[in-house]
């Protein structure tokens, strides 16, 4: 007797076997029990969830002389002939080869005859997305209005592809991804059936790496019990025949970067690559791993969610770093497995991979930063040395025009205070960035004095003098910030040594003509004088 595969041979023959398409299945079951059959459906979804299944189990029930509760009884002719693939009533199309408008138009002239031994004439057309525009356009008028005894069955991974105007004729079912427990209980039925032994770990792994595709289910699942043959089905029999680091192996690194212990992590690397794995799986078990560790940090511990337990994943992993940590050497792991194509050794890019996430207790984001800054702020001021030379804020040259005496007699005490608040006060801007005419102008600012609560900012520049007013709320709010007092602040006006010689001149000037005028005198010669 021949060889069958597990998917051809747990293909489902009712509506009730339709694995994880319940909506799907229910639907189908009861337009068909009603005798409400459309003339076009749509079937769209992933790779191996059952659409082509779908099509062929609604194609018997249609035309089934004895169906039961909208499924088909398997038993008749017609099942039978269907079944076999011997039906003349019912035609698959393979949409990958069959795109041109010429087989389009074969459709078209076949459907005008009635079907031979069935109540209707049913297309199967897979892969619908695959027709060229042409086909397509030629396609529409039929499936608008085709004769009463016509069915057509579209099934598509793409359905994106398919043109509007088709799909408008249709009715659209969409069929979703199978969840893992579905196909673990589906593989166990298998070994049941099969008297083959395999521990749930096994399977639970398979019904992982199938992503909700059944088909690659039971694909995978030929492929491990083909190696295994009569022994039963292991994991550590999985991880030497295939290639797999292992759970527990990435837990150990894991727990290596934990510890910030980069030796030890690539003497773990330099093991598995030995071993034989991949620098690809690798990578995809390590994503997978620090994917799973994340979610246990954000409280996702559902067994299906991560592939194993909770429990099984290292404490000291989950304890040692924050999520921002996690996401960070993920986006590493994703980046890399993307760049390796192009790596001139893998290697080398694997070994940099595990060195850096051996320093993962170092991440530390923009906002932890910004928190730690102003910790360091409220609790300390830098205080500048007297003889430090503050090249930020250079002071103009001013002869005769000094800030007022009185106040800096009063502010004397407290004059390094004041230069390390006005320091502080720039370095915040600097910080900020995006500020940089206020940067500017503090810069050109003069000794600040305090007194009775208030901190005069000296300025001679009336355009900074202007930005400095006009930020007048922030200065006060950071002066706050980082002495801890409650100041006001006030921008101090100072005349520039040129307009007060030019004042001074002027004055002068007009005193000598007054007294030219009353002497009627003559001016033989003329000294600036200060």
């Amino acid at each position: 007797m021949s060889y069958t595969v597990t998917a051809t041979k747990m293909r489902p023959a009712v509506f009730d076997q339709l694995a994880g398409q319940d909506f799907v299945a229910t639907s189908l079951k009861k337009s068909v029990e009603s005798g409400k059959i459309a003339h076009a459906y749509l079937f769209s979804g992933p790779r191996g969830v059952g659409k082509t299944s779908a099509a062929r189990i609604l194609a018997r029930a249609i035309n089934c002389q004895d169906r039961k509760d909208g499924n088909p009884c398997c038993q008749c002719s017609s099942c039978r002939e269907i079944a076999q693939g011997s039906s003349m009533d019912v035609i698959e199309i393979d949409g990958a080869s069959n795109t041109s408008v010429n087989d389009v138009r074969q459709i078209k002239d076949e459907v005008l005859f009635a079907p031979v031994n069935s109540k209707y004439k049913v297309y199967i057309i897979d892969e619908v997305h695959m027709l060229s525009n042409s086909a397509f356009n030629a396609l529409l008028k039929t499936i608008e209005e085709p004769p009463p005894y016509i069915v057509f069955i579209f099934a598509t991974t793409e359905v994106h592809k398919v043109p509007a105007t088709i799909r408008s004729r249709c009715q659209h079912f969409n069929f979703r991804l199978i969840h893992t427990d579905v196909i673990r209980d589906l593989l166990r039925n298998v070994c049941d059936k099969n008297g083959i032994k395999a521990d749930d770990d096994v399977l639970f792994w398979v019904a992982k790496e199938a992503t909700g595709s059944l088909r690659d289910a039971y694909t995978l699942f030929d492929k491990v019990a083909a190696f295994a043959g009569d022994d039963p089905m292991t994991l550590d029999l999985i991880k030497e025949k295939m290639g797999l680091a292992g759970f527990d192996k990435i837990n150990e690194l894991a727990e290596c970067f934990a510890d910030m212990d980069g030796n030890k992590a690539l003497e773990i690397l330099d093991g598995i690559i030995g071993s034989g794995v991949a620098a690809e799986q690798f990578v995809t078990e390590l994503t997978e791993y620090l994917r799973n560790v994340l979610l246990i940090k954000n409280s996702v511990t559902k067994e299906t969610v991560l592939g194993y337990s909770a429990g099984s994943f290292s404490n000291k992993v989950v304890d040692a770093f924050s999520v921002f940590q996690l996401e960070q050497a993920l986006a590493l792991t994703l980046q890399l497995y993307r760049d390796m194509r192009y790596s001139i050794s893998q290697r080398f890019e694997l070994e940099l991979l595990v060195t850096r996430l051996a320093g993962m207790k170092n991440f530390i984001s923009r906002q932890e930063l910004l928190d730690k800054i102003q910790k360091l702020k409220a609790g300390f001021i830098p205080v500048q040395d007297n003889g430090a030379d503050n090249s930020d804020a250079a002071v103009p040259e001013v002869e005769e025009v000094q800030p007022d005496r009185s106040s800096m007699e009063k502010s004397s005490a407290a004059a390094m205070d004041m230069a390390s608040l006005r320091d502080a006060v720039i370095e915040s801007v600097k910080k900020n960035g995006n500020n940089i005419m206020l940067l500017s102008a503090l810069g050109k600012t003069f000794d600040w004095q305090e007194d009775g609560g208030m901190i005069y900012i000296p300025c001679e520049d009336s355009l900074f003098i202007s930005k400095l007013r006009e930020n007048i709320q922030w200065l006060t709010s950071e002066v706050h910030n980082i002495s801890g007092k409650d100041y006001r602040v006030e921008i101090k006006p100072l005349q520039k040594k040129s307009q007060i010689e030019d004042n001074v001149s002027a004055e002068m000037d007009s005193r000598v003509e007054m007294v030219q005028k009353i002497f009627k005198g003559e001016i033989v010669e003329k000294k600036r004088v200060r």
